[in-house]
Protein backbone atom coordinates (compact mmCIF):
# COMPACT_ATOMS: atom_id res chain seq x y z
CA UNK A 1 0.00 0.00 0.00
CA UNK A 2 1.43 3.36 -0.97
CA UNK A 3 1.12 6.29 1.38
CA UNK A 4 -0.58 9.33 -0.02
CA UNK A 5 1.53 12.47 -0.11
CA UNK A 6 0.79 15.63 1.85
CA UNK A 7 1.01 18.67 -0.39
CA UNK A 8 0.87 22.40 0.39
CA UNK A 9 -0.10 24.81 -2.38
CA UNK A 10 0.37 28.56 -2.37
CA UNK A 11 -2.03 29.42 -5.18
CA UNK A 12 -0.83 32.94 -5.84
CA UNK A 13 -1.97 35.48 -8.42
CA UNK A 14 1.60 35.89 -9.66
CA UNK A 15 3.31 32.64 -8.66
CA UNK A 16 2.30 29.16 -7.67
CA UNK A 17 4.42 27.28 -5.15
CA UNK A 18 4.02 23.64 -4.27
CA UNK A 19 5.45 22.09 -1.12
CA UNK A 20 5.65 18.34 -0.62
CA UNK A 21 5.99 17.01 2.91
CA UNK A 22 9.47 15.60 3.32
CA UNK A 23 10.79 17.18 0.12
CA UNK A 24 10.28 20.94 0.59
CA UNK A 25 9.32 23.36 -2.19
CA UNK A 26 9.32 21.46 -5.48
CA UNK A 27 7.54 23.95 -7.78
CA UNK A 28 7.93 27.71 -7.86
CA UNK A 29 6.58 28.96 -11.16
CA UNK A 30 4.46 31.86 -12.46
CA UNK A 31 0.68 31.25 -12.41
CA UNK A 32 0.34 31.48 -16.19
CA UNK A 33 -1.08 29.00 -18.70
CA UNK A 34 -0.70 29.25 -22.50
CA UNK A 35 -3.52 27.65 -24.49
CA UNK A 36 -4.36 27.14 -28.13
CA UNK A 37 -7.46 29.34 -28.54
CA UNK A 38 -9.20 26.94 -30.92
CA UNK A 39 -8.49 23.49 -29.48
CA UNK A 40 -7.99 24.59 -25.83
CA UNK A 41 -4.83 22.45 -25.84
CA UNK A 42 -2.24 23.40 -23.23
CA UNK A 43 0.93 24.69 -24.88
CA UNK A 44 2.91 25.77 -21.83
CA UNK A 45 2.55 26.35 -18.10
CA UNK A 46 4.64 28.38 -15.66
CA UNK A 47 7.91 30.02 -16.78
CA UNK A 48 7.50 29.09 -20.45
CA UNK A 49 3.97 30.50 -20.51
CA UNK A 50 5.01 33.71 -18.73
CA UNK A 51 7.57 34.39 -21.44
CA UNK A 52 4.64 34.44 -23.86
CA UNK A 53 2.60 37.05 -21.95
CA UNK A 54 1.89 40.01 -24.20
CA UNK A 55 3.84 38.37 -27.04
CA UNK A 56 1.43 35.83 -28.49
CA UNK A 57 -0.05 35.50 -31.98
CA UNK A 58 -3.84 35.38 -32.26
CA UNK A 59 -4.23 31.65 -31.83
CA UNK A 60 -2.26 31.46 -28.59
CA UNK A 61 -3.72 32.76 -25.34
CA UNK A 62 -1.45 33.34 -22.35
CA UNK A 63 -3.81 33.44 -19.37
CA UNK A 64 -3.32 34.29 -15.70
CA UNK A 65 -6.22 32.32 -14.21
CA UNK A 66 -6.07 34.01 -10.80
CA UNK A 67 -6.98 37.61 -10.26
CA UNK A 68 -6.81 39.45 -6.95
CA UNK A 69 -5.96 36.22 -5.13
CA UNK A 70 -9.09 34.35 -6.26
CA UNK A 71 -9.92 32.11 -9.18
CA UNK A 72 -11.00 34.20 -12.16
CA UNK A 73 -10.87 31.38 -14.69
CA UNK A 74 -11.91 28.12 -13.09
CA UNK A 75 -11.18 25.86 -16.05
CA UNK A 76 -7.65 27.17 -16.56
CA UNK A 77 -6.84 27.03 -12.82
CA UNK A 78 -7.85 23.39 -12.88
CA UNK A 79 -5.67 22.75 -15.94
CA UNK A 80 -2.71 24.40 -14.16
CA UNK A 81 -3.17 22.41 -10.93
CA UNK A 82 -3.61 19.14 -12.81
CA UNK A 83 -0.55 19.89 -14.95
CA UNK A 84 1.73 20.37 -11.94
CA UNK A 85 0.26 17.38 -10.09
CA UNK A 86 0.92 15.17 -13.10
CA UNK A 87 4.39 16.61 -13.48
CA UNK A 88 5.15 15.71 -9.86
CA UNK A 89 3.37 12.34 -10.21
CA UNK A 90 1.36 13.08 -7.06
CA UNK A 91 -1.67 11.10 -8.11
CA UNK A 92 -1.19 7.38 -8.61
CA UNK A 93 -3.58 4.52 -9.19
CA UNK A 94 -3.62 3.67 -5.50
CA UNK A 95 -3.20 6.97 -3.73
CA UNK A 96 -4.39 10.54 -3.93
CA UNK A 97 -2.64 13.41 -2.12
CA UNK A 98 -3.93 15.43 0.82
CA UNK A 99 -3.75 19.08 -0.16
CA UNK A 100 -3.61 22.28 1.88
CA UNK A 101 -4.37 25.37 -0.23
CA UNK A 102 -4.03 28.98 0.93
CA UNK A 103 -6.49 31.76 0.19
CA UNK A 104 -6.78 35.49 1.04
CA UNK A 105 -8.38 36.22 4.41
CA UNK A 106 -11.66 37.83 3.38
CA UNK A 107 -12.82 35.87 0.34
CA UNK A 108 -16.43 34.72 0.07
CA UNK A 109 -17.56 31.17 0.74
CA UNK A 110 -18.28 30.79 -2.99
CA UNK A 111 -14.67 31.70 -3.83
CA UNK A 112 -13.44 29.39 -1.07
CA UNK A 113 -15.50 26.53 -2.48
CA UNK A 114 -14.16 27.21 -5.97
CA UNK A 115 -10.62 26.77 -4.65
CA UNK A 116 -11.63 23.58 -2.83
CA UNK A 117 -13.33 22.18 -5.96
CA UNK A 118 -10.27 22.93 -8.09
CA UNK A 119 -8.20 20.89 -5.61
CA UNK A 120 -10.56 17.91 -5.72
CA UNK A 121 -10.89 17.99 -9.48
CA UNK A 122 -7.12 18.06 -9.88
CA UNK A 123 -7.08 14.75 -8.01
CA UNK A 124 -6.87 15.39 -4.26
CA UNK A 125 -8.18 12.98 -1.63
CA UNK A 126 -8.84 15.72 0.92
CA UNK A 127 -8.53 19.48 0.56
CA UNK A 128 -7.91 21.82 3.48
CA UNK A 129 -8.21 25.58 3.05
CA UNK A 130 -6.18 27.90 5.25
CA UNK A 131 -5.97 31.69 5.38
CA UNK A 132 -2.86 33.13 3.81
CA UNK A 133 -1.68 35.58 6.52
CA UNK A 134 -1.85 32.79 9.09
CA UNK A 135 0.21 30.44 6.94
CA UNK A 136 2.64 33.26 6.07
CA UNK A 137 3.16 33.99 9.78
CA UNK A 138 3.94 30.34 10.48
CA UNK A 139 6.28 30.21 7.48
CA UNK A 140 8.08 33.35 8.64
CA UNK A 141 8.91 31.56 11.88
CA UNK A 142 6.44 33.30 14.20
CA UNK A 143 5.01 31.21 17.00
CA UNK A 144 1.34 32.09 16.68
CA UNK A 145 0.14 29.46 19.15
CA UNK A 146 0.86 31.58 22.24
CA UNK A 147 -1.54 34.21 23.63
CA UNK A 148 0.50 37.12 22.32
CA UNK A 149 -0.01 39.40 19.33
CA UNK A 150 1.80 38.86 16.04
CA UNK A 151 1.21 41.09 13.06
CA UNK A 152 1.77 40.10 9.45
CA UNK A 153 1.63 42.18 6.28
CA UNK A 154 1.59 39.82 3.31
CA UNK A 155 1.89 41.62 -0.04
CA UNK A 156 1.42 39.24 -2.94
CA UNK A 157 0.75 39.75 -6.62
CA UNK A 158 -3.02 40.21 -6.43
CA UNK A 159 -3.85 40.84 -2.78
CA UNK A 160 -2.36 42.35 0.34
CA UNK A 161 -3.37 40.67 3.58
CA UNK A 162 -2.94 42.35 6.95
CA UNK A 163 -3.61 40.30 10.07
CA UNK A 164 -3.05 40.20 13.80
CA UNK A 165 -2.76 36.67 15.14
CA UNK A 166 -2.95 35.21 18.61
CA UNK A 167 -3.50 31.69 19.96
CA UNK A 168 -3.19 30.23 16.47
CA UNK A 169 -6.05 32.23 15.00
CA UNK A 170 -6.63 35.55 13.23
CA UNK A 171 -7.93 38.21 15.65
CA UNK A 172 -8.37 41.09 13.22
CA UNK A 173 -7.58 41.18 9.54
CA UNK A 174 -8.30 42.82 6.25
CA UNK A 175 -7.48 42.00 2.67
CA UNK A 176 -7.24 44.51 -0.14
CA UNK A 177 -6.81 44.14 -3.87
CA UNK A 178 -3.82 46.48 -3.96
CA UNK A 179 -0.60 44.51 -4.38
CA UNK A 180 2.26 43.79 -6.78
CA UNK A 181 0.13 43.86 -9.93
CA UNK A 182 -1.43 47.20 -8.93
CA UNK A 183 2.03 48.70 -8.49
CA UNK A 184 3.02 47.49 -11.97
CA UNK A 185 -0.08 49.17 -13.40
CA UNK A 186 0.75 52.37 -11.50
CA UNK A 187 4.13 52.42 -13.25
CA UNK A 188 2.53 51.75 -16.66
CA UNK A 189 0.08 54.62 -16.08
CA UNK A 190 2.84 56.98 -14.93
CA UNK A 191 5.01 56.27 -17.99
CA UNK A 192 1.99 56.69 -20.25
CA UNK A 193 0.97 60.01 -18.67
CA UNK A 194 4.45 61.48 -18.34
CA UNK A 195 6.21 60.20 -21.44
CA UNK A 196 3.33 59.24 -23.79
CA UNK A 197 4.94 55.80 -23.96
CA UNK A 198 3.10 52.52 -23.73
CA UNK A 199 4.96 49.74 -21.88
CA UNK A 200 3.89 46.21 -21.01
CA UNK A 201 3.35 44.47 -17.67
CA UNK A 202 6.69 42.70 -17.80
CA UNK A 203 8.62 45.92 -18.43
CA UNK A 204 6.78 47.61 -15.56
CA UNK A 205 7.67 44.75 -13.24
CA UNK A 206 11.29 45.00 -14.29
CA UNK A 207 11.32 48.74 -13.49
CA UNK A 208 9.78 48.04 -10.08
CA UNK A 209 12.29 45.33 -9.20
CA UNK A 210 15.44 46.90 -10.61
CA UNK A 211 15.12 50.57 -9.73
CA UNK A 212 11.81 50.91 -7.86
CA UNK A 213 11.60 52.40 -4.38
CA UNK A 214 8.76 53.53 -2.12
CA UNK A 215 10.96 55.60 0.18
CA UNK A 216 11.75 59.15 -0.92
CA UNK A 217 15.48 59.51 -1.66
CA UNK A 218 15.77 55.77 -0.94
CA UNK A 219 17.50 54.83 -4.14
CA UNK A 220 19.05 56.76 -6.99
CA UNK A 221 19.24 54.59 -10.07
CA UNK A 222 18.03 54.80 -13.66
CA UNK A 223 16.85 52.21 -16.14
CA UNK A 224 16.28 52.46 -19.88
CA UNK A 225 12.88 51.16 -20.96
CA UNK A 226 11.43 50.71 -24.41
CA UNK A 227 7.84 50.74 -25.54
CA UNK A 228 5.53 52.20 -28.15
CA UNK A 229 5.40 55.94 -28.51
CA UNK A 230 1.73 56.97 -28.42
CA UNK A 231 2.33 60.02 -30.60
CA UNK A 232 4.34 58.49 -33.44
CA UNK A 233 3.27 54.87 -32.95
CA UNK A 234 6.92 53.83 -33.26
CA UNK A 235 9.18 52.00 -30.75
CA UNK A 236 10.96 54.42 -28.44
CA UNK A 237 13.34 54.27 -25.45
CA UNK A 238 13.37 56.51 -22.36
CA UNK A 239 15.15 56.57 -18.98
CA UNK A 240 13.25 56.21 -15.70
CA UNK A 241 14.64 57.27 -12.33
CA UNK A 242 14.01 55.58 -8.96
CA UNK A 243 12.42 58.76 -7.62
CA UNK A 244 9.78 58.55 -10.36
CA UNK A 245 8.72 55.08 -9.26
CA UNK A 246 8.14 56.40 -5.74
CA UNK A 247 5.84 59.02 -7.24
CA UNK A 248 4.03 56.44 -9.37
CA UNK A 249 3.40 53.99 -6.51
CA UNK A 250 2.72 56.54 -3.76
CA UNK A 251 -1.09 56.39 -3.84
CA UNK A 252 -1.30 52.58 -3.78
CA UNK A 253 1.11 52.43 -0.84
CA UNK A 254 -0.98 54.98 1.02
CA UNK A 255 -3.90 52.51 0.64
CA UNK A 256 -1.82 49.68 2.07
CA UNK A 257 -0.71 51.82 5.02
CA UNK A 258 -4.33 52.84 5.61
CA UNK A 259 -5.30 49.16 5.77
CA UNK A 260 -2.55 48.44 8.31
CA UNK A 261 -3.76 51.39 10.40
CA UNK A 262 -7.35 50.12 10.30
CA UNK A 263 -6.31 46.67 11.52
CA UNK A 264 -4.23 48.23 14.30
CA UNK A 265 -7.20 50.37 15.36
CA UNK A 266 -9.39 47.26 15.67
CA UNK A 267 -6.81 45.29 17.66
CA UNK A 268 -7.43 44.68 21.39
CA UNK A 269 -5.08 46.87 23.50
CA UNK A 270 -3.21 43.93 25.08
CA UNK A 271 -2.26 42.67 21.64
CA UNK A 272 -1.39 46.18 20.46
CA UNK A 273 1.14 46.34 23.27
CA UNK A 274 2.77 43.13 21.96
CA UNK A 275 2.92 44.50 18.41
CA UNK A 276 4.68 47.68 19.55
CA UNK A 277 7.51 45.55 20.94
CA UNK A 278 7.51 42.72 18.38
CA UNK A 279 6.80 44.82 15.30
CA UNK A 280 5.25 43.88 11.99
CA UNK A 281 6.62 41.08 9.81
CA UNK A 282 6.52 41.63 6.05
CA UNK A 283 6.02 38.62 3.79
CA UNK A 284 5.22 38.00 0.13
CA UNK A 285 6.97 39.35 -2.95
CA UNK A 286 5.92 42.90 -2.10
CA UNK A 287 7.98 42.70 1.08
CA UNK A 288 11.06 43.00 -1.15
CA UNK A 289 9.99 46.44 -2.39
CA UNK A 290 12.89 48.78 -1.77
CA UNK A 291 12.32 51.08 1.21
CA UNK A 292 9.00 49.54 2.29
CA UNK A 293 10.19 48.75 5.81
CA UNK A 294 11.47 52.32 6.27
CA UNK A 295 8.23 53.80 4.95
CA UNK A 296 6.10 51.71 7.32
CA UNK A 297 8.30 52.43 10.34
CA UNK A 298 8.13 56.11 9.54
CA UNK A 299 4.33 56.11 9.14
CA UNK A 300 3.39 53.80 12.01
CA UNK A 301 6.25 54.22 14.52
CA UNK A 302 6.43 50.44 15.00
CA UNK A 303 9.44 48.22 14.21
CA UNK A 304 9.12 46.45 10.85
CA UNK A 305 11.01 43.33 9.76
CA UNK A 306 11.20 41.70 6.36
CA UNK A 307 10.93 37.91 6.62
CA UNK A 308 14.11 36.22 5.40
CA UNK A 309 12.18 33.89 3.14
CA UNK A 310 9.57 36.50 2.11
CA UNK A 311 8.82 34.92 -1.27
CA UNK A 312 8.41 31.39 0.03
CA UNK A 313 6.86 32.07 3.47
CA UNK A 314 3.39 30.85 2.55
CA UNK A 315 4.62 27.66 0.89
CA UNK A 316 6.94 26.88 3.81
CA UNK A 317 4.10 27.66 6.20
CA UNK A 318 1.92 25.06 4.48
CA UNK A 319 4.72 22.59 5.12
CA UNK A 320 4.67 23.30 8.86
CA UNK A 321 0.86 23.19 8.91
CA UNK A 322 0.86 19.83 7.13
CA UNK A 323 3.05 18.44 9.91
CA UNK A 324 0.21 19.12 12.34
CA UNK A 325 -2.87 18.96 10.15
CA UNK A 326 -5.10 18.88 13.20
CA UNK A 327 -4.63 22.68 13.31
CA UNK A 328 -6.02 23.11 9.82
CA UNK A 329 -9.68 23.12 9.16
Amino acid sequence: MMFSKAVGIDLGTANMLIYIKGEGIVIDEPSVVALDAETKRVLAVGHDAKDMLGRTPGRVLAIRPLKDGVIADFEVTEIMLAYFMNKLKLKTLFSKPTILICCPSNITSVERNAIRDAGYRAGAKTVYIEEEPKVAAVGAGLDISKPSGNMVLDIGGGTTDVAVLSLGEIVTSTSLKVAGDTLDHDIIKYVKDEYKLLIGDRTAEEIKVRVGTVWKDGRDETIDVSGRDLVTGLPHTISIKSSETELAMRESLANIIRAVRTVLEQTPPELSADIVTRGIVLTGGGALLHGLDQLLMNELSIPVFVAQNALTCVAEGTGIMLENLKNAR
